[in-house]
């Protein structure tokens, strides 16, 4: 599972690739430990938070949140990051999963 709920919200997990190139979410990607991350890409050098900044904001549009509804909480400096997204928990799933829907039940499965 790419998400999962945690009290007033959801926390995401997502895999960020910086100069990627454009901003956009991509797919659910597994990582060698079994875990699911949904991928992201933005713009941003990796350079005094400029690409975490950018990861927020693309998120915070995705899920049509303001940018201080979504903080990140872990991952400052690596690739996988942990999102928190403020809000009532059962929407923001529901909006994650229409994310990726090539995910089958939001876990990254393919059909």
């Amino acid at each position: 599972m790419f998400f999962r709920k945690a009290g007033d919200g959801i926390e995401l997990f997502v895999r960020l690739t910086p100069r990627g190139g454009g901003e956009r979410i991509d797919d659910v990607v597994e990582a060698s430990d079994g875990r699911h991350y949904l991928s992201a890409r933005v713009r941003a050098v990796p350079e005094k938070g400029e690409a975490n900044a950018a990861l927020v904001a693309l998120i915070a549009r995705a899920f049509g949140l303001p940018r201080r509804a979504v903080t990140l909480s872990a991952g400052h400096t690596g690739r996988l990051k942990t999102l928190r997204i403020s809000g009532e928990p059962d929407v923001l799933a529901t909006k994650a999963r229409q994310l990726a829907p090539q995910a089958i039940g939001g876990c990254g499965e393919r059909r």
